[in-house]
Order: structure tokens, then C-alpha cells, then sequence
């Protein structure tokens, strides 16, 4: 049987993990075809960690030449992991040229953007796959069981709580997402994963959302009025960031160094600049209420500058109540600039999953917890997207374009009930009936 032929668009951190399953995990199934971006740099740093797998180096391409890249190559199926904004040109163009697509979550930015995509898809019957990798996690998966089994028996209310550190919730106030047209702001960049993931587990999906949020921590204002500010820009090159604790060093990880501080004199990009500059338009603090289809009510907090970093879980059912925390990382000891996701934060974590039934004692469930690669996910989801043909999915845990969009409808309710101060119903943001 022959191999899917895949090509990447979007070379940067996000794209490793979907390169090295294609071209070295399973390359039995797979064959790695071509690369595409704006940044010729990049895509020879990949290259390059090719060649010292063991891997031939494949053909890049200008980003401009996106299709004809797909009829060179004889292209299969598009990996789209560039900025968030972009995602929907490279959707759109592959699906009408009858390609598969696996897109990076958010599936895109905005509700013309989502529209675009669903009539894509409807147009050429397309397979777009969004990357939600928190439905492999195995505690997750847990939890997606015992709601589906009826531990807690009809869900009434669900309370969220997502506590981003000063390490990694920095990290989105350094780079291209502190900008709100490049990534959707977190309700859309970040708290995708979050609304996907209560999607999946409540069963069914947004109906009214109404929300508020507001930029309090970051940004030069913040900064100055909290003391945190510093008068520099980027870190690199800059004494006056010698000191400072939300300072990343981009030259002390070699991987990071080589994608962006040695390549940008091709676009200009700064991978380390001040979370206290000016520039800042996203929100820091956000707190959502949703009604659900199914009567459901959803009460969500996301926070993006916590000592620690984590999440809570509270489900409320007719039987019983289900409770869920996990500490990603104890407290920030240091501003490592390791990739978020691929490898454990030095600190201490646990996680700790309890169900307590109406007339009964709780009963604490055990886990199977590890703190790599998003804690055990990110390896489950390539081996489902990349390996063989066929793979028995009893818990739905591949995302299509009807769970990107679903995903987005809260975020996109929540940036405009931000804007409004109303309840918005996501059927006037975008009708997927």
C-alpha cells in the first residue's frame, strides 16, 4: 500500500512534532514530501534535524508557491501549523485542490474565516482534521469515560478553571499572539482546546455565551503600575533585561535559537520580546458563562499570569459530583525556554481525579499521569493521525472541521460579549445547522 504523501506549511516550533511523526514514527504509513513558509531559514533547520535522523531533506518552497508545491510533490495531505490568521488560506486553497488537511487548533481566527473553511469543506466533500491533542490525554480520556458511563448521571453544571504560569502565560504576551488579529485573542488561540475538550465531555454544544475579559497584568500599563515594567523591547541585545525574572533568553536553547533568533533577518519576527512593551491587545483574565443545547451551564475561568500552572475541574450530575486537578507545574522556578508541550517543566506536578455519588464516600480514581509532551498526548494523537489505517476511535477523539468550528463558536461569542457587555447567541455568530 502506498504512503500518504504529507507536506507541512508553517515551519516553526509547532511544526516538530508533526514533522518527526510523519517523516521518523511512522514512516511506514507516511512520506514526508515538502515544506512551505514564508522563512527559508527555518525550513533548513528542519531540514537539517532530518538529515541528523537519518532522514532525506525535502524540497522547500516559497510560501507564495503553496500550490505548486501540492500538484510538484504530488501532495496527499497539507499539516498546516503556521500563525493562527493564516490557517484559513492554506485550508481553503488545499481543500480546493482536493487535498486532506490536518490544521493546528485554533482551525482559524474569525467568524468570516470559520465560514470560509465550512464552505470549503461542503463544496469539495474535504477532510480537514483539527489538531486537539488534550482528547488524547489520558486523564482526560478518563474523565470522557466516566460521563459517558453516567458516574455523575445527567450533567446540570460544569465549573472550568485554567491557570497559565508566568512562564508559559508570558510566553503568548512575548510572541505573534499579542496581537489580537494574528491569534483570536486566548478565548480563541488558547481556550479552543478548552471549549473542544467541554464539548466533548458535557456532549453537546454552546448555545448562549456571555462573557468578560480584560487585559490586567501584562502590556505597559500593567507593567509600570505593578512594577514589572522594564524600557526595553526584546530581550536580545538588551542589558536592561539582565535582570529581569519574565526575561526568555532565546540563545540558551539551541533549538529555539537556530528557528528564531537565527533566522529573523528574513521576516523580522522576535520570538523574545518584552511581555510588558507596548503592543499588547489581548486579554490576560476572562471569565465565561455558556448554556449548552442540553441545559447544561458552564461557569469558565482562564488565567494567563498564575504562580502555578494547572486546572480544576467540577461536574455536577443528578447522581453525583466529579472532580478533577491537575498542577502542570508547582511554581515557576526559572523563564527555561524550553518549547511548551515537548518536554516536563523542572518543577512538581500532580493530578488527582475523585467521583462522589449521591449517599456515598468519593472515591478517587486512578490515573495514569505523565508530565511529557502535554501529559502523554501528543504521542497517543500522532500514532491516531499518522499510523496505520483504521484505528478503532470508541471515544471520538479525532476533531474534525465541525469540532473546530464548535470550538471557536464560544470563544467567538465570548471576544464579542467582551465587546458588548450582552449574552450572545452563537447561532447569530455563525449558524452551523
Amino acid at each position: 500500500m502506498a504512503r500518504k504523501r504529507y507536506a507541512v506549511v508553517g515551519t516553526g516550533s509547532r511544526a516538530e512534532r508533526h514533522i518527526h511523526a510523519i517523516a521518523v514514527e511512522h514512516a511506514d504509513t507516511c512520506e514526508l514530501v515538502a515544506f512551505a513558509d514564508v522563512n527559508k531559514t527555518r525550513m533548513a533547520v528542519h531540514n537539517a534535524r532530518l538529515v541528523e535522523l537519518g532522514v532525506e531533506p525535502v524540497p522547500e518552497y516559497d510560501a507564495d508557491d503553496f500550490l505548486k508545491m501540492l500538484e510538484e510533490q504530488r501532495v496527499d495531505a497539507v499539516v498546516v501549523t503556521t500563525v493562527d490568521k493564516h490557517h484559513v488560506t492554506y485550508i481553503v486553497e488545499a481543500l480546493d485542490a482536493g487535498r486532506e488537511v490536518v490544521t493546528e487548533k485554533p482551525m482559524t481566527t474569525d467568524v468570516p474565516s470559520a465560514g470560509k473553511i465550512m464552505d470549503a469543506v461542503h463544496r469539495n466533500d474535504g477532510n480537514v482534521t483539527v489538531t486537539f491533542n488534550y482528547r488524547y490525554n489520558p486523564i482526560h480520556e478518563q474523565v470522557k469515560k466516566l460521563l459517558a458511563d453516567g458516574a455523575v448521571g445527567e450533567i446540570g453544571s460544569v465549573h472550568f478553571e485554567w491557570l497559565l504560569d508566568t512562564r508559559h502565560g508570558a510566553d503568548y504576551f512575548r510572541r505573534w499572539h499579542r496581537d489580537k488579529q494574528n491569534s483570536g485573542g486566548l478565548m480563541v488561540h488558547k481556550a479552543t482546546h478548552h471549549f473542544d475538550l467541554l464539548n466533548w465531555w458535557v456532549g453537546s454544544i454552546p448555545a448562549v455565551v456571555y462573557a468578560h475579559g480584560r487585559l490586567f497584568f501584562y502590556g505597559e500599563e500593567n507593567g509600570k503600575r505593578h512594577g514589572y515594567y522594564k524600557p526595553y523591547d526584546r530581550v536580545h541585545g538588551n542589558p536592561e533585561a539582565a535582570d529581569d525574572p519574565f526575561a526568555m533568553r532565546l540563545e540558551e536553547n539551541d533549538w529555539l535559537r537556530k528557528l528564531y533568533l537565527d533566522a529573523e533577518h528574513e521576516d523580522g519576527y522576535h520570538r523574545d520580546q518584552n511581555p510588558f512593551a507596548p503592543g499588547v491587545s489581548i486579554e490576560d483574565d476572562m471569565s465565561v458563562i455558556v448554556r449548552y443545547a442540553s441545559g447544561a451551564n458552564l461557569t469558565y475561568h482562564l488565567t494567563a499570569y498564575s504562580p502555578w500552572e494547572g486546572y480544576r475541574l467540577m461536574v455536577n450530575g443528578s447522581k453525583g459530583r466529579l472532580e478533577l486537578e491537575v498542577c502542570e507545574n508547582s511554581w515557576v522556578s526559572s523563564q527555561n525556554p524550553t518549547v511548551h508541550g515537548v518536554n516536563a517543566n523542572p518543577e512538581e506536578g500532580w493530578a488527582k481525579l475523585t467521583v462522589q455519588r449521591l449517599f456515598e464516600r468519593r472515591e478517587e480514581i486512578p490515573l495514569e499521569y505523565d508530565r511529557d509532551g502535554h501529559g502523554g498526548a501528543d504521542k497517543r494523537m500522532v500514532g491516531a493521525l499518522y499510523g496505520e489505517a483504521g484505528q478503532d476511535d470508541p471515544l471520538g477523539r479525532r476533531a474534525t472541521h465541525r469540532d473546530g468550528a464548535l470550538s471557536l463558536l464560544t470563544g467567538f461569542a465570548a471576544n464579542r460579549s467582551f465587546e458588548t457587555g450582552e449574552p450572545v447567541r452563537v447561532v447569530d455568530v455563525l449558524d452551523l445547522r
